[in-house]
């Protein structure tokens, strides 16, 4: 019933009271009016109220009650009218059972409590117009002061110059609503999709993409409007916050909102200037040109000009012209004439060039150029000077070849050299046995271009060279060719059938190499190292030759399957025992290979295990075997008691010392350096493919990805990128845009990891789209520490995730960075701080309910609705 009372402080109120804890099975209802719901998909309402305590109470009987219930109704239609039957039969739906922190026992001289409960429940989702709330007793002494419903919202806000709309939060607590940015008049968009996140406690977060002030307009002072527009005389080249500058030497602006200064006459920006560096001009010629000549090749050197333009980037071009005698006709060198250092962008003073012809009137100009003196309608300032060759020997002779050989002899022929530079006199040859030394050659002597060397033994290999000789004397010898003399007939044939065994036995050296590719030996100060290095199965032209190689064959009798504990890639995974001759019972897990499979998929299936077969170590997954001889195709592992860490972790939520959880971390770090040293990139390393056994030992598993990236799979951690799968969560940004994975991008990897086992198997980036965490890691957002995270290993991470792979630790630090902490616990007790902006979602229990709540959040805006009119 309706009563006029006091509240805490006194005041009169209306209330609603039911005090009949005399009368058994009491079922008592009070309904609001019908509340519209304006769009908010989920609904708190804030009651107070006050419970007398039935203990207080003379003679009760025990069905007092001392909590009370609330219900609603979604409805699109008011229903509930006077008179009807809905009071009790509407179909509601139960929010909670509302018990008081506090009760009272005794009464002031009105007649009312002093003390007053204040709780707030909510639910949804509601899609339809609107809802009532109901609220039932079952026997309790109780007044209800006051019920307050509203919904959550972020406000309307300006933010990276974009503005935000007002945005309802999501039907959950913990959901993550998308609002669309759009860019503040006189701005632009910088990166898109522009968004923020709109959490469950009405606060933004994540922000995605931004806007900026065009070029031309400045932001004000409170950076969230553009409409300061450049004077004349000053410019703004590129959108952003900058402001507007003094046009730069020798360039002005005219006009109001001016993106670039115009250069004035006679000054030019090069293509690489920015709008801010002066204009500047060309240079001047080259000064004080001297030339050295030596036969047929020179040396210029010059001055720098007197006027550089303003410029520091003057560089000489030389250009090269052969004249005639009578200098009335020149044209471009030859292309072989050499210029040293280079011909184009010369930066030094000087120039070598050679190979020109003996002779001969050469024209060289020298041009001094900068950055913009293609802007220049006029050409370059250079400086000629004509220069005539000397008399040179000839050039190297290119090549000789046999033209016939004989027991004793051969006869050998060659060209002209390219560049004879006058009347070729004769040709020297030298010749000498392979197998003896150069200083006892023989020289011979020829009027041709042909010559017979005789006097030779037979079935011998000669080295032989020759050179040009002119009146300017002998070129230089030739590269060294190899002649061989004959033996008899007989001989020759045999030789000519042993080429196709040299053949072979040269492949089959090559193989050999390739071989010791694999296992290399190191040798320092005396001592001998083995490094074994992984092999990849797929580099075997026969991949079963990788499995029998690197994975023990199992008779099938030895294995006994027990139960289905997952199911694989490629079929069931059980687990079930292993019972090798001589050795003890173990539990095992079994992958199969499921029936009607393809060669291929039987290949892929068999290179994980060609992989694991190949490692040795506590902290990844030791393989047992194979059955590869009968049906079906399985892959024998250890047997890892509390199976994938991600689950696991989630499934023990907050039951570990911060010393527990390092533990496990450092055990996957250790397992990862052990890959890395193998030079073994996983491509794939997250909790989901960690493995924990009995006692909180965590091994490395899984080991697909790196052949499987171009398969289709319907797992949503993997998606398409390039062409392939990624999981882009756990993926390091170069690997995503250029497939570039190495040990460093598992090192990124591996700090997700970390964030995952510091949150208890929290998905990384929470219920983010795929590529709006490729947008957040390209803007240098990192994911912010997990409740209770210690700073230490929060940095960690963020040093994981350095964008420069060059710069991220190697696994060897990091293992080693882990036992420092092990060994010093106090490290680990400095705890993270949570930015606002990074509200993370952590799972605990409140009053029976599955609840989450946000750390370190701002003052909370919310849009509350006035219960008005109570029925």
């Amino acid at each position: 019933m309706q009563w006029d009372g006091y509240d805490e402080n006194l005041n009169t109120i209306r209330t609603y009271q039911v005090c009949n804890v005399f009368e058994p099975s009491q079922n008592n209802w009070l309904l609001t009016t019908f509340i519209d719901r304006r769009g908010a998909q989920r609904i708190y309402v804030e009651i107070r109220f006050t419970v007398r305590d039935c203990s207080s109470i003379p003679n009760v009987p025990g069905s007092c009650k001392e909590t009370f219930n609330l219900y609603y109704y979604e409805t699109d239609s008011v229903i509930a009218t006077k008179g009807t039957a809905f009071w009790m039969e509407a179909p509601y739906l139960k929010v909670d059972t509302i018990a008081a922190d506090e009760s009272f026992s005794q009464v002031d001289f009105g007649g009312r409590l002093m003390k007053v409960n204040t709780e707030v429940r909510s639910f949804g989702p509601l899609s339809k117009n609107g809802f009532y709330l109901a609220f039932q007793d079952y026997g309790a002494c109780m007044s209800l002061l006051s019920v307050r419903v509203f919904f959550k919202k972020c406000p309307s806000v300006v933010q990276n110059f974009a503005i935000f709309p007002e945005t309802m939060t999501g039907a959950e607590s913990t959901s993550l609503v998308i609002a669309r940015g759009i860019c503040i008049p006189n701005s632009e968009e910088v990166d898109v999709p522009i968004k923020l996140y709109c959490n469950g406690d009405g606060e933004w977060m994540v922000p995605i993409g931004s806007c900026t002030c065009k070029a031309g307009f400045e932001p004000d002072n409170g950076n969230s409007q553009c409409v300061i527009t450049c004077p004349p005389g000053t410019f703004k080249s590129t959108q952003g916050p900058s402001l507007c500058l003094q046009c730069p030497p020798n360039s002005r602006s005219t006009a109001e909102a001016a993106t670039i200064c115009v250069c004035r006459n006679g000054y030019y920006r090069g293509d690489g200037d920015q709008p801010d560096e002066p204009c500047t001009s060309v240079p001047s010629s080259p000064r004080n040109v001297i030339s050295i000549v030596n036969e047929t090749s020179v040396i210029l050197e010059w001055h720098s000009p007197r006027e550089t333009g303003g410029r520091d980037d003057v560089v000489y071009n030389i250009v090269c012209k052969k004249c005639r005698a009578d200098r009335r006709s020149c044209s471009h060198c030859d292309d072989n004439v050499d210029f040293v250092t280079r011909q184009l962008g010369l930066t030094e003073t000087r120039v070598f060039i050679s190979n020109l012809l003996a002779h001969t009137l050469y024209s060289f100009e020298i041009q001094a150029v900068n950055g913009v003196s293609n802007k220049s309608p006029y050409p370059a300032q250079h400086v000629t000077i004509d220069i005539t060759t000397n008399q040179a020997a000839p050039s190297i002779v290119p090549i000789m070849h046999q033209i016939s050989s004989t027991m004793n002899s051969f006869t050998l022929s060659w060209p002209q050299p390219e560049q004879p530079n006058g009347i070729i006199l004769d040709y020297e040859l030298r010749y000498y046995e392979k197998d003896h030394a150069e200083i006892n050659s023989t020289v011979l002597r020829s009027q041709t271009n042909t010559a017979r060397v005789e006097g030779l033994r037979p079935g011998t290999v000669y080295v032989v060279q020759v050179r040009a000789r002119t009146v300017a004397g002998f070129g230089k010898y030739s590269s060294k060719m190899c002649f061989q003399t004959l033996t008899d007939a007989d001989d020759n044939t045999h030789l000519r059938e042993q080429l196709p065994l040299i053949a072979g036995s040269a492949a089959a050296g090559v193989v050999f190499i390739v071989s010791l590719i694999a296992i290399s030996i190191v040798c320092r100060r005396g001592e001998s190292t083995l490094i074994i290095i992984y092999i990849d199965p797929f580099t075997y032209e026969d991949p079963n030759e990788a499995v029998r190689e690197f994975a023990k064959e199992i008779d099938v009798s030895t294995v006994k399957i027990e139960e289905v504990i997952g199911a694989g890639e490629f079929g069931e995974v059980y687990k079930g025992r292993l019972k090798l001759p001589g050795k003890r019972e173990i539990y095992v897990a079994i992958k199969t290979l499921k029936a009607g499979y393809v060669e291929k998929q039987r290949r892929d299936f068999l290179s994980e295990a060609s992989i694991m077969g190949q490692f040795d170590h506590p902290n990844i997954i030791r393989l047992e075997g194979v059955v590869t001889k009968s049906r079906p195709v399985m892959i024998v592992t250890e047997f890892m008691e509390n199976g994938a860490l991600d689950s696991f972790l989630r499934q023990n939520d907050g039951q570990f010392t911060v010393i527990q959880l390092v533990g496990m971390l450092r055990g996957i770090s250790a397992g990862m350096k052990y890959l890395s040293e193998m030079n073994y990139v996983h491509r794939d390393l997250a909790a989901r493919n960690i493995l924990v056994n009995s006692n909180l030992v965590c091994k490395v598993s899984d080991f697909g990805l790196s052949r499987y990236l171009q398969e289709d799979t319907s797992d949503p951690s993997y998606t398409s990128s390039l062409g392939g799968k990624i999981p882009v969560r756990w993926t390091a940004p170069e690997a995503i845009a250029y497939r570039k994975f190495t040990s460093a991008s598992d090192v990124w990897s591996y700090g997700i990891v970390m964030w995952e086992v510091m949150s208890y198997g929290e998905r990384p980036y929470w219920d983010m789209s795929n590529q709006d965490v490729i947008n957040a890691i390209e803007q240098d957002y990192r994911l912010p520490p997990p409740m209770d995270c210690p700073s230490a290993l929060h940095q960690l991470m963020l040093d994981c995730w350095q964008k420069d792979r060059n710069v991220r630790p190697r696994f060897a630090d990091i293992v080693s960075t882990l036992d420092k902490m092990i060994r010093n616990p106090t490290s680990l007790k400095a705890v993270a701080n949570i930015p606002a902006v990074d509200l993370l979602r952590i799972g605990v229990t409140l009053a029976g309910h599955q609840k989450k709540i946000l750390s370190n959040v701002q003052s909370m805006r919310v849009q509350m609705i006035q219960l008005e009119g109570l029925a």
